[in-house]
């Protein structure tokens, strides 16, 4: 039944922030997550099953130093190799104002996408299969599911990315790249399920998400201002 609670909120916030109420996606976000830490109380999952305790948290901060110095180094060796710029491509960044990205930067990644993602796949989700079936099944579990969760906001990914925009624009094409995004994402939560194995707290891969998305916005935005002032070819 708890289980069943915890997947009937995550249907819920999905359908709410890709088709239902998208205005309304940080709130949905906050209170989803919520939802989700009362079901873990429910469940008898401590702060420290959920990588929320003390301790965690100040192995977390030590973590996530590195890791979001990691992935600036890494997205700026991208952004200046012109094999891999393309992947910053994004229109959907590039359009925004300067209000709109911080909104996004500051707000909108850490407080709705990186607070209810990880409280749901690297917290609660897997706290609740690894105490039942292990840390390989609740790795497996929530990384599956963190894949599906992917398939309603990344339909028109392909119109948007100049770098998935090979696969194509038409219905084929945009099968195609949420395939593709599942299995991304799926990929991508497994490596954030053993980050939160190997550092035992939450704020880990929490870090990293926001980074990975955070500076994914930035550089996006950034990139057709540098070109338009000659800064990059």
């Amino acid at each position: 039944m708890r289980m069943f609670c915890v997947l009937a909120v995550l249907v819920a916030a999905n359908l709410l922030n890709n088709w239902l109420a998208p205005g309304a996606y940080v709130p949905t976000c906050v209170a989803a997550a919520a939802a989700l830490l009362l079901i873990a109380r429910w469940d008898g999952l401590t702060r420290a099953d959920l990588g929320l305790d003390k301790a965690a948290l100040y192995r977390g901060l030590r973590w996530s130093s590195v890791l979001v110095g990691a992935v600036l180094a890494v997205f700026l060796a991208g952004l200046a190799l012109p094999v891999t710029r393309e992947a910053f491509e994004d229109e959907r960044a590039a359009g925004l104002t300067v209000g709109e990205l911080l909104w996004r930067v500051l707000i909108r990644v850490p407080v709705g996408t990186v607070l209810l993602e990880e409280v749901a796949f690297r917290g609660v989700l897997w706290a609740m299969v690894r105490r039942r079936r292990g840390t390989a099944w609740a790795t497996a579990v929530s990384s599956s599911l963190f894949g599906l969760w992917h398939v309603l906001p990344s339909r028109g990914l392909s119109r948007a990315n100049e770098a998935v925009a090979v696969l194509g624009t038409g219905p084929a094409g945009t099968a195609l790249s949420v395939a593709a995004a599942v299995v991304a994402t799926t990929a991508a939560g497994v490596v954030l399920c053993e980050l939160r194995r190997r550092s035992g707290s939450l704020l880990a891969p929490a870090s990293l998400h926001w980074a990975l998305n955070g500076f994914g916005y930035v550089l996006a935005w950034a990139l057709p201002r540098w070109r338009g002032a000659g800064d990059v070819p």
